[in-house]
């Protein structure tokens, strides 16, 4: 698995991203980026009041505020699908679910498991602990 997750860990803290890179943070379905990975990505990132889900400016959003887990695994689905059809972009997950929402890695990492395939994800260290 080492060879998986090598130069594959997003970084703690993000303030800055290349040209193909793309900060992927926990949302809520309203778009309200008033906290957390929620504000980085829209003072940064190019996140848009209002839009809770996908691509918008250098960032993904992930909804992990309406209910449980598996609420959340159908928009992580989607983000997993839309990675692997851009393999030119490089998205580095933030810890989703494990601040505001109230997750913890455990809760989140598995609904990654699929992402551990496409060179182009980055998942925190605590979701590698999780799924490897």
């Amino acid at each position: 698995m080492e060879d998986k997750k090598k130069g594959r860990i997003t970084p703690r803290w993000i303030d800055s991203l290349k040209e193909n890179e793309i900060f992927v943070f926990g949302s809520n379905l309203a778009g309200m980026h008033g906290g957390g990975a929620a504000r980085i990505a829209r003072l940064h990132f190019g996140a848009i009041m209002g839009k809770g889900v996908g691509l918008q400016g250098q960032s993904y959003a992930i909804p992990t505020m309406q209910g449980g887990v598996e609420t959340i695994r159908p928009y992580v689905d989607d983000f997993i699908a839309y990675a692997k059809h851009h393999q030119e972009l490089h998205f580095l997950v933030t810890p989703i679910g494990c601040g505001i929402a109230g997750f913890e890695a455990e809760d989140i990492a598995p609904l990654f498991e699929s992402a551990k395939e496409l060179k182009n994800i980055s998942l925190p260290e605590s979701f590698w602990e999780v799924i490897e």
